[in-house]
């Protein structure tokens, strides 16, 4: 279909106009028509717009029409001016006009030189309405995504309570009375995995002549909202259980929040073995991550702060792993650390990054003391966060070696021999890594490019945990 961008006949289809015709339909044809000179100047004026004849702009008459614009916008005066005998499709340019209200009235113009005294004609569309528009829309954007932030950080916390809470507690239909979610605590209560327990009919894990009592008081929350405690006994009969519940809608569906106590291990967890002194307090409230091991690296304690910085919700997930889980070059900043520290004692300010569970990476300096002369020796890590976390692609995940600046900061604070032995290490693992690329991951071809016997070559493999050094594939290569 062929597009129509001007009149075909114009002079059969206008040439008969008026003046005062012609003068009319340009002033019907837009919100605001000037008539300029060949200087530029503002020789007559005509409003299609009643809400841009009340800005009192009649006293353009007369000037020049840069002069009626802002200071931002006289470039593109000076352009639609320049650009009025173009020939073809003319570009339009949103200028902003000054107004006594204190709001600038954005209007959108194209001109075009008529005649022969070089007269221009200007015609401006008033773009307020759809600035009022564009406003409207973007706070109604920006409202849901509020909204949508909101609801999202209200489920994040609910998922986060309801996983870390140490009160047992099921969610389960009302109807069906069928278990739908399970926290930790709960699981480890009823020595059940979550998983297995979600999908059964509640009670399940009672004795049966527990059982009714239960339905009861269930039956007596759906109907009155509410019902007494109930006192159970586990299926071997070694527990005691107090149950209670309360009821709660979620859309059209009922459901029950049981939670579940045993006395027993209540009375137990009052007498537990951190019975935190007022440094511990301190410790824990402290805004730099504070980890203790035990001499190998295995975390025994760690406080909030470095929970935060490794991206893990509680201390129980921390407990038992390797501190070079986190660090920057796994198995290389750890080793520096403990050698260091048996050697000297204590460690100031060492640079390297922390990386988290889920990717982010956090440059830190880590200080660190040695308590070897107990009956339960340990070490003692400070990490203070010195730049701002950055998340790495799962591309760079490879360890690059430390640079020469690094290495130099590094002097002083680490003795030589703990330098030459990490450079040396990386070395070797960069090499190994680059020669299984270059073979295509072919071990025995690698080992031959590095001048080394397979059996050499398989130790550092699993020295550097690269490759998976299964028997089969031990074999295949």
């Amino acid at each position: 279909m062929e597009r129509v961008k001007q009149f075909k006949a114009p002079r059969q289809s206008l040439g008969e106009l008026e003046p005062d015709q012609i003068a009319s339909l340009i002033a019907a044809a837009a919100d605001v028509s000037l008539i300029l000179d060949d200087a530029g100047v503002i020789q007559d004026i005509a409003f299609g717009s009643d809400e841009l004849s009340m800005e009192g702009y009649g006293h353009w008459l007369g000037k020049p029409w840069v002069d009626t614009v802002t200071s931002d916008s006289r470039n593109k005066i000076e352009a639609l001016l320049r650009d009025a005998d173009t020939a073809g499709d003319r570009r339009w340019r949103q200028v902003n006009h000054p107004s006594s209200r204190g709001l600038d009235v954005p209007v959108m113009y194209s001109a075009i030189r008529v005649g022969d005294g070089g007269r221009v004609v200007a015609l401006g569309r008033d773009l307020r309405a759809i600035a009022a528009l564009q406003r409207r829309l973007v706070e109604s954007q920006q409202m849901m995504e509020r909204e949508y932030a909101r609801l999202r950080q209200a489920e994040t916390r609910y998922r986060l309570l309801f996983q870390v809470a140490s009160e047992a507690v099921i969610i389960m239909d009302a109807t069906t009375r069928k278990v739908m979610e399970v926290n930790p605590a709960a699981g480890e209560l009823l020595g059940e995995s979550a998983g297995k327990m979600i999908g059964r009919v509640f009670p399940d894990g009672f004795g049966l002549e527990d059982a009714q009592p239960v339905q009861d008081m269930l039956a007596t929350v759906r109907a009155v909202g509410h019902g007494a405690e109930v006192g159970v006994r586990s299926q071997s009969g070694e527990r005691e259980f107090i149950v209670a519940a309360s009821l709660f809608r979620q859309g059209n569906a009922a459901h029950f929040l049981v939670r579940l106590r045993c006395p027993m291990m209540d009375a137990l967890s009052t007498v537990g073995p951190w019975m935190h002194s007022q440094v511990m307090t301190l410790v824990e409230r402290a805004p730099d991550g504070f980890v203790v091991t035990d001499p190998g690296g295995r975390i025994l304690a760690a406080n909030p702060a470095f929970l935060e910085l490794i991206q893990i919700p509680t201390e129980d997930q921390a407990r038992g792993q390797s501190l070079g889980r986190w660090l920057g070059r796994p198995g290389v900043d750890l080793s520096v650390l403990i050698g260091t520290l048996q050697e000297h004692g204590a460690v100031r300010l060492f640079t390297t990054a922390l990386r988290g569970e889920y990717g982010s990476v956090t440059e830190v300096e880590i200080s660190a003391v040695a308590v070897l002369d107990t009956d339960s020796p340990c070490l003692g890590f400070s990490l203070r966060s010195v730049g701002p976390r950055i998340s790495r692609d799962a591309v760079v995940a490879r360890d690059a070696p430390r640079s020469v600046e690094q290495l130099t900061e590094l002097v002083g604070r680490v003795p030589l021999k703990d330098l030459v032995r990490e450079s040396t290490d990386m070395i070797e693992r960069l090499c190994i890594e680059a020669a299984l690329e270059l073979t295509n991951d072919n071990r025995a071809s690698a080992a031959e490019m590095l001048g080394l016997s397979r059996q050499s070559f398989y130790v550092k493999l699993r020295r550097y945990g690269l490759g998976d050094l299964t028997p089969e594939n031990e074999d295949k290569s």
